[in-house]
């Protein structure tokens, strides 16, 4: 099932596809898993793309590894 990226309903097991895009609606979601200083990074991003599997939640869980103190 192709994801759009722009419009669907996202959740934490929505699976990171090869037509991945960092849209708004991505945005939003990871915000609310992850709060208000979430931001994309360069290698965030790269990360997300590696073509290893993975879904969404663990893109929360990896941002939140990256930026725990």
């Amino acid at each position: 099932m192709k994801i759009d990226w722009h419009s669907s309903s996202l959740t934490r097991t929505t699976v990171v596809d090869k037509n991945y895009k960092n849209t708004q609606n991505v945005r939003r979601f990871m915000i609310d898993e992850c709060g208000p200083d979430f931001r994309f990074d360069r290698a965030f991003m790269a990360w997300i793309r590696n073509d290893t599997p993975k879904n969404l939640g663990d893109v929360v869980d990896e941002w939140n590894r990256r930026h725990s103190l």
